[in-house]
């Protein structure tokens, strides 16, 4: 509870915009202020539930440091603007960079809040297509794109991730996940402490694999600890005994499967016996999980940042789909299962069963040679695409809704790279570390004042459904959407000026979007959506598309954003339903379970195998009320216990002269940093665990809350040449480091 109120003016419905739970919310609202946030009991997907982050809701909406006017760099300093004056220095210092460098000297950055603004998730693509830019990096390549990699290999598209049916399972095993804090990544599971009590209560159990006796660990069955970055072994280990005890059990899949043969031979050299000592998890113990996993009906296992933060990020999210398959729990009730979204999701367009699969390295990063995954390329590149000079150097950046300075490893290298470019534009609601270096700040809207649909996490949602927020309280007076910011940088970039007609660019973009799907039906359709715009419009459409649609009156019950602007509390879809062989868009039209790229990286894992364990090293690691940095300058979540500290074993402070409380320093190499140490027995021998995102003590910013407490940023620490070469993801998990007393 926020403030105690007796008779609010108005009950507003919210999809809180904190993590990938997307719980329902209920704001009480009077004169145009948040006075109560709750759960809303009726949300057809969270019924009722919310954590603490929820109420920070508020604090984010008023929040003084929040930017709700343009600011513009003048000698060194921003200076309040119009948006017309906005949009003219941009008008005035973009296209001359263009001209000079070509499309690809203007670069893209993506944080994680645009997965939680409809607005630019939908709009950013048509964005890029107008800069014409191969310089395009996200958030995705810190923590998630093996996962969508693999996927993508084995299913067809990057976001067909199957997800525990945890309202069924009997058996879980979690390896390098921590769900009890994040309700699920990847996963969106709302309450996820309650449905884990609902399995362990109908005689189910939970298994955590996790370097850290984590907060998910404390409520499971069993924890083992595991090497930081040798998840690799363990999982082919569980494959091995799968196939060595007669295990293998693909049921129905088997008709839908190929590369079952290569796959056997692939992990014939790693039973659990020899890659024990290697992961740390000792042979009996993988086998009986093999059993576990084999002999329950309904089980799965679940992997996420801690498997994706690493060298054999890819080869871990692989592998966890495999054994998922062998053991007879893939698409199956119980096990994990693919999400059937309403609308948005590429498995459920183009024909059922086949496709063309993904398709990756259609070009590769100037410097390092790195493959673009999803028209990406990794974001630990573009330090160096800023600072090496040469022909295709990155000369402009427009930063939409990140702060890669803080969230990427070497942020200091990267932050020095910012003030060589010769513009910046930020699209973001703080003046933080990154946006810091900008010439342009467009402040977003805050997301209160914003229409929401999960455009992403209704794709990974642990039972289907469809809800959209409408905007709670109304935003400052001409303050256009973030769809219309990007459609007008875009129109800068092509040539049309700072005053191009939006909605004229708008329409023709929809138009010929139709046209190319569905060609004559196109006029007939763009009627139908009639007046709407932007997002909406595009939402309206994909909803009526989609496979729960009304088709355009072919389906008169289906759904509509009319239909779905009268459930606040959404609309229940039904549990997860088997979708083999629909769901593929692989050209085979079958799940490949050995694809060569995996096979081949294999040979890494070979030659890793007898390389010497660390004496120490560091992972990071989420937390419930700051799991994101623009969470920091917030009271209400910022409050209580100092949380950026260094956890340390006792057994390892003792040998290296660590005290509970004190300051230690951190080293890799010449990078160092100062931390505070709190002992835990949580946490394995020889490995330290420090939170992610912490920092804010740069000159230039405006987060008072945030620093006066600023912390202390783990990814100063890291080399941000360390990558997953399948991916490109960085390694942020099992560094090798050195620590000792300050």
């Amino acid at each position: 509870m926020i403030l105690p109120t007796s008779q609010p003016a108005a009950v507003a419905h919210r999809i809180c915009p904190f993590c990938e739970a997307c719980c329902g919310l209920e704001l009480d609202l009077e004169e145009n202020k948040v006075v109560r946030i709750r759960g809303d009991e009726q949300d057809v997907f969270s019924h009722g539930f919310l954590c603490p982050k929820a109420i920070g809701l508020k604090d984010l909406h008023d929040d003084p440091d929040r930017l709700r006017t343009p600011l513009i760099k003048r000698d060194g300093r921003f200076v309040e603007a119009t948006w017309e004056e906005a949009y003219a220095e941009i008008e005035r210092r973009l296209p001359p960079v263009i001209a000079a460098g070509g499309p690809n000297a203007v670069a893209t950055v993506l944080g994680n809040p645009v997965a939680h603004k409809m607005s630019l998730t939908l709009y950013f693509p048509r964005m890029a297509r107008m800069l014409g830019t191969r310089s395009m990096f996200s958030a995705s390549s810190v923590d998630q794109i093996p996962k969508m990699l693999s996927v993508g290999l084995m299913f067809g598209s990057w976001l067909s991730v199957p997800v525990p049916d945890i309202e069924r399972c009997d058996f879980l095993l979690i390896l390098g996940a921590n769900p009890m804090v994040s309700n699920g990544s990847m996963w969106t599971v709302p309450d996820f402490r309650g449905k884990a009590k609902a399995l362990r209560a109908r005689g189910g159990k939970i298994v955590v694999v996790d370097p850290r006796r984590t907060e998910t660990a404390a409520v499971a069955d069993a924890h083992h600890f595991i090497r930081p970055g040798a998840d690799v072994y363990f999982l082919l280990g569980i494959a091995h005994a799968l196939f060595d005890e007669k295990l293998v059990r693909l049921g129905r899949l088997e008709e839908h499967s190929t590369g079952l043969e290569q796959l056997e031979a692939a992990v014939r050299d790693y039973a659990p016996e020899q890659v024990a000592a290697r992961c740390g998890i000792d042979a009996l113990t993988m086998r009986e999980l093999a059993r576990s996993l084999a002999n329950t009906p309904r089980a799965a296992i679940y992997g996420r940042i801690g498997t994706c933060t690493q060298q054999f990020g890819t080869l871990c999210s692989w592998l966890i789909d495999v054994i998922n398959v062998l053991s007879g729990h893939m698409d199956e009730e119980g096990g994990v299962m693919f999400p059937k979204a309403a609308a948005f999701a590429a498995n459920t367009r183009g024909k059922p069963g086949t496709g063309r699969g993904i398709v990756t390295g259609r070009h590769a990063s100037r410097v390092s040679g790195m493959p673009e995954m999803q028209g990406e390329l990794p974001i630990t590149c573009l330090a160096e695409e800023i600072d090496t000079p040469g022909p295709g150097q990155i000369k402009a950046l427009i930063a939409i809704a990140g702060n890669p300075v803080l969230s990427a490893p070497n942020g200091p290298r990267l932050a020095k790279a910012l003030e060589q470019l010769d513009f910046m534009v930020s699209m973001d609601i703080y003046l933080n570390e990154t946006s810091r270096h900008a010439d342009v700040i467009l402040p977003g809207l805050s997301p209160l004042e914003d229409e929401h649909y999960d455009v992403s996490f209704t794709q990974l949602s642990h039972r289907n459904h469809a809800r959209y927020s409408a905007p709670v309280l109304p935003r400052q007076p001409g303050q256009p959407d973030e769809w219309e910011s990007m459609l007008r940088i875009g129109a800068i970039a092509k040539g049309l000026g700072a005053k191009a007609h939006i909605a004229a660019l708008d329409q023709a973009a929809m138009e010929e979007d139709l046209s190319r799907a569905v060609g004559p039906a196109a006029a007939g359709i763009m009627a139908a959506l009639g007046e709407q715009r932007g997002a909406e419009r595009m939402l309206d459409l994909a909803l009526r598309s989609g496979p729960y649609g009304d088709q355009f009156g072919q389906n008169p019950d289906g759904l509509t954003l009319a239909k779905l602007k009268r459930a606040p509390s959404g609309i229940d879809l039904g549990p997860l339903a088997p979708r083999i062989p629909e769901v593929l868009r692989t050209p085979s039209g079958k799940i490949e379970l050995a694809p060569q790229m995996l096979l081949d990286d294999l040979a890494r894992v070979a030659a890793d195998m007898q390389a010497p364990v660390p004496d120490l090293v560091v992972i990071g690691r989420r937390q419930l009320r700051s799991n994101n940095s623009w969470m920091h300058n917030l009271p209400v979540l910022a409050k209580g216990a100092y949380r950026c500290t260094a956890l340390v074993h006792p057994h390892d402070a003792s040998r290296l002269g660590l005290a509970d409380g004190g300051m230690a320093q951190m080293r890799n190499g010449a990078r160092r940093i100062e931390v505070q140490v709190e002992l835990s027995a949580d946490m394995m021998p020889g490995v330290v665990s420090l939170p992610h995102g912490w920092g804010h003590n740069l000159e230039g910013t405006q987060l008072g809350v945030a620093s006066e407490r600023p912390g202390v940023n783990l990814n100063a620490l890291l080399d941000e040449n360390l990558r997953d070469p399948l991916s490109g993801n960085a390694v942020l998990s099992g560094i090798a480091i050195e620590m000792g007393p300050v």
